[in-house]
């Protein structure tokens, strides 16, 4: 279980650099469109290149293509689009604490989708870690207003339905072609996007690429690989809480990199965030009685 508590973790770490390569690539002319674009190509080309190299098999069912096509070109465009949107209505820190509504999505998602139990643990750790959250992100000011909210809460919806999906899929599709697969639809989706909305371009200084390199290696191939693996391990409801440190690294990042303050409040919110993952980690699995072990006919 600890290396998947592990794995989850370093993948919220490669996300969490995100905001950081975002803004030095906007700062040298490149798009979001654009970006997103370029961050999934050229995790499609290690992905696959390393498959072609390494891996004797890796083409996957049409019903698994299906659902590959699902999380890579449906649910990932929504959930950007959607979270995006709700940025022009509501506060970006509002936006951000709604989106981490969705671990308690995946938690009910998967008590009724997939019968995973919701124990007190679970639901304490849910509460603890969204309450740090508040203290994080601070109190939002400027008019809020329904439509962004509920915006930024579809995108949670959307995020979640992506784990518990993505979960069965990489129950059956090892987690490097899973991740092939999903780079590669979504790279299609963002490009067919940029044509059609004329926001894909390629005009922008030299240095806009080490960002732009960094947003794909870091926190698509090394965070979209170790988040499938460790979620196979502790399952989607422990992942998904897990990865709420994001945020807190973030803010670390924006103190090291762009010299950003954090104000005593939200450090405190941060070790409530980190309380809430620590209580899943430590969380033990509840086993089942001997006589439930015996393999009936």
């Amino acid at each position: 279980m600890w290396k998947g508590y592990g794995l989850v973790l370093l993948s919220a770490t490669g996300f969490a650099f995100i905001p950081i390569f975002a803004l030095y690539a906007y700062d040298s002319g490149v798009t979001v469109t654009t970006l997103l674009f370029l961050r999934f190509a050229l995790a499609t080309l290690f992905f696959f290149l390393y498959l072609w190299l390494k891996e004797k098999n890796w083409k996957v069912s049409r019903s698994h293509l299906l659902y590959l096509f699902l999380l890579g070109g449906i649910f990932y465009m929504m959930q950007s689009s959607f979270y995006f949107q709700s940025v022009k209505y509501i506060p970006s820190s509002l936006a951000a604490l709604l989106l981490y509504l969705n671990p308690i999505f995946v938690a009910i998602f998967s008590f009724f989708i997939n019968k995973e139990k919701l124990t007190k643990h679970i639901i304490i750790a849910i509460l603890l870690s969204f309450s740090g959250m508040l203290l994080v992100l601070g109190a939002p000011e400027g008019k809020i207003q329904p439509l962004g909210i509920a915006l930024a809460v579809g995108a949670a919806i959307v995020y979640s339905i992506y784990i518990i999906v993505g979960n069965k899929v990489t129950a059956h599709v090892p987690s490097i072609t899973a991740s092939a697969y999903i780079a590669l639809f979504a790279a299609l989706s963002f490009f067919a996007f940029g044509i059609g909305s004329g926001t894909l371009h390629f005009q922008f200084d030299a240095k806009g690429w080490l960002p732009i390199i960094g947003t794909s290696f870091v926190s698509s191939v090394l965070a979209m690989l170790t988040f499938f693996a460790g979620m196979n391990i502790i399952g989607p409801t422990k992942a998904a809480i897990l990865s709420m440190i994001e945020p807190i690294v973030t803010f670390l990042l924006s103190m090291a990199f762009l010299h950003e303050s954090i104000s005593s409040i939200q450090m405190i919110g941060g070790l409530i965030v980190l309380s809430g993952a620590m209580l899943v980690v430590t969380t033990k699995e509840h086993k089942p009685r001997k006589k439930s072990t015996s393999i009936s006919a």
